[in-house]
């Protein structure tokens, strides 16, 4: 068995779209403070996190994009969504700020030599992180879905897809479509994966990605792991 880790760390003041909250990781205590209970002394350090639900790599829930009655928040979504078969598609080819159609899905998923299947997890490697990481260009330049490219996925059947940018679609109308369009075929999608590429041409595996149980929450956090026999 391996385990691969496509998650982003959390760290102070780290990337994030402009409209979410910042980032804070602080210390809350630290060893240098002491307790003691009936003659025994104990340190423990705490940290404080102030973050926003959507914050590092993490996944949508219905209501974030769906604001229609019944729309599910992310404590009320089945554990089973976060545990499916995986496939990963290798679109690395794709320029910054392109748009990825139908065709490009359709040979990817020929060149990976497996095939979409209904509540499959679909991770999308477009080498973007490594490309833009740490510069303005990773908030704006990513590739993304289209309104058509998302409804091809979607009609699929397919639990969610996952990318490595901080939105599914180009900014822009581009973007709010593609997040209508999980709304209407009720999937969802992840963003800020990385390491997508050590799962190029390594076919089927299982995904792992848990949320926080946030009542109420539009999204979470999430560990993500691929799991390869």
């Amino acid at each position: 068995m391996q385990l691969i880790d496509l998650s982003r760390d959390i760290h102070h003041k780290m990337q994030r779209l402009p409209n979410h909250p910042m980032i804070i990781v602080s210390p809350f205590t630290t060893h240098e403070e002491k307790r003691e209970a009936d003659g025994y002394a104990f340190s423990s350090a705490v940290t404080s996190l102030v973050m926003g639900d959507h914050s590092g790599t993490h996944v949508d829930a219905p209501v974030h994009f769906d604001d229609r009655p019944g729309a599910l928040t992310i404590d009320q979504m089945p554990l089973e969504h976060f545990f499916t078969e995986a496939i990963c598609l290798d679109l690395s080819h794709k320029p910054l700020k392109s748009d990825i159609s139908i065709e490009d899905l359709q040979a990817a998923e020929k060149a990976a030599g497996v095939e979409i299947k209904p509540g499959d997890t679909v991770l999308l490697h477009m080498d973007f992180a490594r490309r833009t990481a740490g510069t303005e260009a990773y908030i704006t330049d990513f590739p993304g879905l289209t309104k058509e490219s998302a409804t091809w996925l979607g009609k699929r059947g397919i639990r969610m897809f996952g990318v490595e940018a901080v939105s599914p679609g180009r900014p822009g109308r581009n973007n709010f479509e593609v997040h209508h369009v999980c709304r209407d075929l009720g999937f969802t999608h992840m963003e800020g994966l990385v390491n997508l590429d050590k799962l190029v041409g390594r076919g089927r595996f299982r995904f792992i990605g848990f949320p926080l149980k946030i009542r109420g929450g539009t999204g979470s956090p999430i560990r993500a792991v691929a799991w390869l026999d």
